[in-house]
């Protein structure tokens, strides 16, 4: 039987599945330039976003990752993501990872979605040591790591990304 996905509700998001529905909002999150200006990730296409969604899904029921759609609760509109990703092979740790729409950026709502999702990852799934990792030139994702506890990594390097620092919180 599968496990109903975790659906996290805070003061002004809900914090959702993504489905095939969210195709059009997917594709431009994963494709906007601002948005994207410190990710590697090869050019996107409608094609592309579909298959994201359909490796969300998998990942999900093979329990290596679970990814919420972030909306606030006036709309169903996706404007932005957060995931746990990245599980080691005991379930310890995991990493996190999101975007979020500029026109929202700025608002404290990606950390309103980063608090629920730690303390889902913390309290429900048991992680003892949940990761971040970013670009160094990326002050806004910085600050608000930093100001949630997590602190950088100087024992790791990200071997795909030598811009990335490391940031980890532990429970």
């Amino acid at each position: 039987m599968a496990i109903p996905f975790p659906i996290i509700i805070t003061e002004r998001l809900n914090l959702r599945k993504i489905v095939p529905a969210d195709l059009d909002r997917v594709y431009f999150l994963r494709s906007n330039t601002d948005i994207n200006k410190y990710i590697k990730r090869p050019p996107q296409t409608r094609e592309t976003a579909i298959a994201h969604i359909q490796l969300l899904d998998g990942n999900l029921k093979s329990d290596k990752a679970i990814a919420w759609g972030i909306t606030t609760k006036g709309s169903n509109v996706l404007i932005g993501s957060i995931c746990l990703w990245n599980f080691s092979e005991d379930k310890k740790t995991a990493e996190v990872g999101y975007d979020l729409d500029p026109e929202y950026q700025g608002k404290g709502i990606m950390g309103e979605a980063l608090k629920a999702v730690l303390d889902y990852g913390f309290n429900q799934r048991g992680f003892e040591t949940i990761e971040a990792y970013t670009d160094y030139r990326n002050i806004p994702s910085k600050k608000l790591l930093k100001l949630h506890g997590f602190i950088p990594r100087e024992d790791k390097k990200d071997a795909d990304n030598q811009d990335n620092i490391i940031y980890y919180l532990n429970r």
